[in-house]
């Protein structure tokens, strides 16, 4: 059975001239998740269907996300060790900036409750890459380091690379497609040596997802 890689992108998707949609052309395995709304950045309900995709698609799955879209990313690939073969982050939204509501800190509503501690607190249970840049407007290169420490991911510095998306320069990016692959090689070993620690997460007593969606639920009111 063939394998899959899901394309996960961020607030308000990936246009046709983002490397997002690029990767996914140059690829017979790769499809975008579905059954988000876009425009609605509510981590719940995203992680959500990104498990749904993982459920209903072929084989290993090889998560390829960016910005917000690796939030959901984490909090599904936790969940679903048995399927998630890899993921790559590539400028991850910070957490602290993102509430339960999905209001962003600095606006003028006030954060409700950061998304922070509820993301996996331990090494991710697959191969994972984190993709900063020296000068991402929405994480600094330090909280960067800190998430790929966390989750055991290896960590790849870009210098003034913007959000490495399309505004950013960021459209055909063969770069991204070689890690990629070199993340399906190393998959099953110690990943990439000195810019990684490697390791697999602990058993949970309680699925990170489900946590997750209850505190939202809590936070919004609707339990």
């Amino acid at each position: 059975m063939r394998n899959t890689v899901l394309i996960v992108p961020g607030l308000h998707d990936s246009g046709p001239a983002h490397w997002q949609t690029w990767l996914q052309a140059q690829l017979p395995e790769a499809r975008r998740v579905s059954g988000i709304d876009w425009h609605s950045p509510i981590v719940s309900s995203w992680a959500t269907a990104v498990r749904a995709n993982i459920d209903r698609s072929p084989g290993a799955i090889w998560l390829v996300a960016h910005s917000f879209g690796c939030l959901a990313a984490a909090f599904a690939a936790a969940d679903r060790r048995d399927r998630v073969a890899g993921a790559l982050l590539v400028a991850p939204a910070d957490p602290a900036r993102v509430d339960l509501a999905g209001i962003r800190a600095g606006e003028t509503t006030k954060l409700i409750e950061g998304v922070e501690a509820l993301l996996p607190d331990a090494f991710l249970p697959m191969a994972s890459l984190v993709v900063a840049s020296s000068n991402d407007p929405f994480l600094s290169l330090d909280k960067a380091k800190y998430w790929a420490q966390r989750w055991g991911s290896g960590l790849v510095c870009l210098n003034d690379a913007g959000h490495i998306n399309a505004e950013a320069g960021y459209g055909p990016w063969p770069e991204g497609l070689a890690l990629l692959r070199r993340l399906q090689e190393v998959h099953d070993e110690p990943l990439l040596g000195p810019i990684c620690d490697g390791g697999r997460m602990p058993k949970r007593s309680e699925r990170t997802l489900a946590r997750l969606r209850r505190a939202t639920r809590i936070a919004l009111n609707l339990s």
